[in-house]
């Protein structure tokens, strides 16, 4: 056959493909889907196929019901990379096995696998579209991809063996199915829960996961809690049902159920479902209630708990949330427990739990655990539930009359309990349930006088630990008054070795100048972070003092917590919360790991850090300025929120004091502000100095310290004054970031972040403005000539109080610590 023969006989085989699409059952080497065509389920229930929705200028390939007359897309193969209307697409299986979506030559997605023969692709009646080896079965499947719907046998969580997480993140609008801003996935750190986040930021969270949840008559729960995975799905009771959930681009989680007599989808469920529904509201131990369509927050019991800024409640600003009356005791056993009953129980990321113990069990595990604050045991149709929280009890509802929720078990002192028996108070106000008393059994008479003379040696040993601590009682303050004892449990030095395997190398997390720091996991599971002072360590007894003092009387989302701490011998141990990301450092200034943050946790990130510095300076029982705020000292937890931690050269002020003076300068260098390094004054605008290089370096990913300044630039914030006065703020951005970038926000944040490194500590605004700038509130005064201060003017300088050699000039803290 000649060669225009050979070409008119391609054409005539394309025209009839085109002129008559074909309904597909699989895609193998023979047989492949181009425009019109589509593959269908055996039972003609999902099809998949090339859309356009809002018009022709985009296409994609997607998977919808054949049969349903709205057409309803489930899946969406390449929603980040739309081909423009008019080019050919084909979906073939290409070299190696793997399914492909090209564009003439340019493959558009894949299904990234690798089995070189005997592959085929083929959608499933569950709307699963699955490639198959015919030797090992499937290989990949859309399920473990999924986009913005959850389907029956669908699941959301993570498979821990294969290292695969399944989430739903939202289309960017209705006509629009690119990713965006809106995600539904699982906590998996403590018990799982699922939650709706925007942009990374946690808006709404559901109830602990219980395997009777849903709408029973139509389908059942399927919950999953294994070593190696963890996972929450459906089924359908009746195979003929169609249902979905969807995560919507207004951020609505909606069940739906398709019903044939009306042609349209029938909504059974959305979430969130109210003001009251919004994550935390009311923060710690506050509770929310809806009372003539006005959203108020009102504390878990106003017996008990109090607002912990009364001025702010009363304006209807509850970010504070409620503290307790009295605090714990810990006497042994002779705390109790009050039930609060009909609730939806508080966020489990810091719980502990076992799906295998009794209600008794639970109870004793939590009375004996000083530092648990709740138990519950919640209800499950297969299994029996126990958790424990170890922190402040967040997002707490009390639920409607009826709604059936668990019962809540919150640990209280035994001056805050009625009597020694179980009773009832009455029912409260704006529908809150009964409340009810729960103490331990009466102790035999000789078991009482034996656990009697045990408490008293613990705490007087207590007591001679504390007085080592604090010299007699003397705690260093402004007002060198005697403080009160430091409200933090004791541990002893045989329980932190076993959890942290005896200090082992593997377990250690890195180190500073107070020592090495280790990751433990006690007894009952929770993770603990662990700083021990090393004998050779320039810091020592007034920084672990000074730590102590400063964290046990601050409680704020972005500070790091401290769960106690050791003093025996001369081992000196504190304990804190665990961060699995470690510190900021080790993401903005790590070529690989920055990828990971994008401009929107970079500016969450920001704006955490300053809310945690309007707490010390100004909102705190204490008035502390931090004087060491540095990227190492900010550390990130799970979800990559920051908290400020090393409080070892805090100050604390008393009074209306803002300013003070030192003959020794601590900190470290480049983060400082030029009259404190210079002149030994600090006050909270040494602070606000240290949070401006904080902020350039977080938007720059570059160090200020060993950044190589050009003629013009003499230094890291030479080097951000020059930009932004030739308009060239954007050239700063880390490129990692800079597709992802907001120019406006971004503009913004350099601003905040020149006004705070200005020379002049006046001229530097305070925490409490800079937050409101950085979100959006006014607009930012322009910044005046910045501090080009640098370690090198050291060298110039005339102090007879501090010893300074090169091998300081390393990122570490300076430690000497000043006369208070």
């Amino acid at each position: 056959m000649s060669m225009e023969g050979a070409a008119t006989l391609l054409f005539c085989l394309l025209f009839v493909h085109k002129s008559y699409a074909a309904e597909l059952h699989t895609i193998s080497d023979s047989s492949f889907l181009t425009d019109g065509d589509t593959l269908v389920s055996a039972a003609g229930i999902f099809e998949l196929g090339f859309f356009m929705p809002g018009g022709p200028e985009n296409r994609y390939l997607g998977i919808w019901y054949k049969n349903v007359s709205v057409r309803t897309v489930v899946w969406v193969a390449n929603r980040d990379r739309s081909v423009p209307g008019a080019s050919p697409l084909v979906l073939k299986i290409a070299d190696q096995g793997i399914l492909g979506l090209f564009n003439n030559s340019s493959m558009i997605w894949s299904s990234n696998t690798t089995t070189p023969v005997n592959v085929i692709a083929k959608l499933q009646d569950n709307g699963n579209l699955v490639v198959i080896d015919q030797d090992s079965g499937v290989i990949w499947q859309s399920f473990d991809y999924p986009t913005d719907t959850l389907l029956p046998g669908m699941k959301l969580g993570r498979d821990l063996l294969r290292g695969k997480e399944w989430h739903l993140s939202s289309w960017k609008s209705s006509q629009d199915p690119a990713s965006g801003e809106w995600t539904w996935g699982v906590e998996t750190h403590g018990y799982p829960e699922s939650k709706l986040k925007q942009r990374g930021l946690v808006k709404f969270r559901d109830i602990p996961w219980v395997s009777d949840q849903g709408f029973t008559a139509i389908y059942t729960n399927d919950v999953i809690i294994t070593d190696g995975e963890v996972s929450f799905g459906y089924k359908v009771i009746h195979s003929t049902v169609l249902t979905r959930t969807t995560l919507n681009s207004s951020g609505h989680i909606e069940s739906l159920i398709w019903v044939e007599d009306i042609r349209d989808w029938q909504l059974l469920r959305s979430l969130p479902t109210g003001a009251c529904d919004a994550y935390n509201i009311c923060n710690a131990y506050g509770t929310c209630n809806i009372n003539m369509n006005q959203q108020s927050c009102t504390c878990l019991d106003d017996k008990r708990f109090v607002p912990k800024n009364q001025t702010g409640w009363d304006v209807a600003d509850w970010s504070d949330g409620c503290i307790r009356r009295t605090q714990l005791e810990c006497k042994n056993g002779l705390d109790g427990f009050i039930t609060y009953s009909n609730v939806k129980l508080p966020d489990t990321e810091n719980t502990w739990f076992d799906i295998s113990m009794s209600p008794d069990e639970c109870y004793t595990k939590c009375l004996q655990n000083c530092t648990c604050m709740a138990y519950a045991n919640p209800p499950d149709d297969s299994r029996s539930i126990c958790l424990l929280w170890f922190s402040d009890l967040l997002d707490i509802q009390v639920l409607p009359e009826g709604s059936g929720g668990p019962d809540i078990f919150v640990r209280m002192a035994s001056t805050e309990l009625d009597s020694l028996v179980s009773q009832s108070i009455p029912e409260k106000k704006q529908g809150r349930s009964n409340i009810k008393i729960t103490l331990p059994v009466i102790i035999p008479g000789v078991v009482l006088i034996v656990l009697i003379t045990a408490t008293w040696l613990f705490y007087a040993q207590r007591k001679w630990n504390h007085t080592k601590l604090t010299g007699e009682g003397e705690i260093l303050n402004p007002s060198g008054s005697q403080e009160e004892d430091i409200e933090q449990p004791l541990f002893s030095f045989s329980t932190i070795a076993n959890a942290t395997n005896n200090f082992s190398p593997e377990n250690k997390l890195g180190e500073g100048g107070f020592g090495p720091v280790y990751k433990g996991t006690l007894e009952e599971g929770q993770e603990i972070a662990v700083k021990r002072l090393s004998k050779n360590s320039s810091q020592g007894h007034d920084e672990f003092k000074n730590e102590v003092i400063c964290i046990s009387k601050l409680q704020h989302r972005n500070l790091v917590k401290i769960l106690g701490c050791c003093i025996e011998g001369d081992e000196k141990l504190l304990i804190y919360e665990y961060m699995p990301n470690k510190s900021l450092d080790s993401f903005i200034f790590d070529e690989t790991r920055s990828v990971l943050l994008d401009w929107t946790k970079r500016l969450n990130i920001i704006k955490g850090i300053a809310r945690g510095l309007v707490y010390l300076h100004q909102d705190s029982r204490l008035r502390i300025i931090h004087r060491d705020l540095k990227a190492s000292n900010i550390l990130l937890d799970r979800d990559l929120n920051p908290k400020i931690s090393d409080f070892g050269l805090a100050r604390i002020f008393g009074g209306n004091e803002t300013q003070a003076n030192t003959e020794r300068v601590v900190g470290t260098y480049g983060y400082m502000s030029p009259e404190y390094a210079l002149d030994g004054l600090f006050s909270l605008k040494s602070d606000v100095f240290s949070f401006g290089v904080l902020v350039l370096e977080i938007v720059s990913g570059k160090k200020n310290r060993g950044f190589a300044p050009t003629k013009k630039e003499s230094n890291f914030i030479g080097h951000v004054w020059s930009l932004y006065n030739e308009g060239r703020s954007m050239n700063l951005v880390d490129s990692s970031c800079v597709d992802t970038c907001h120019p406006l926000e971004l503009i913004r944040s350099i601003k905040v972040g020149l006004l705070c490194v200005q020379y002049n500590a006046e001229d530097r605004p305070h925490m409490s403005s800079i937050l409101l700038m950085l979100g959006g509130e006014g607009e930012p005064p322009e910044p005046q000539q910045p501090s080009f201060f640098m370690e090198r003017q050291l060298h110039l300088a005339k102090f007879s109080s501090i010893t300074y050699t090169e091998s300081s000039m390393n990122d570490c803290t300076i430690t000497e610590v000043d006369a208070r």
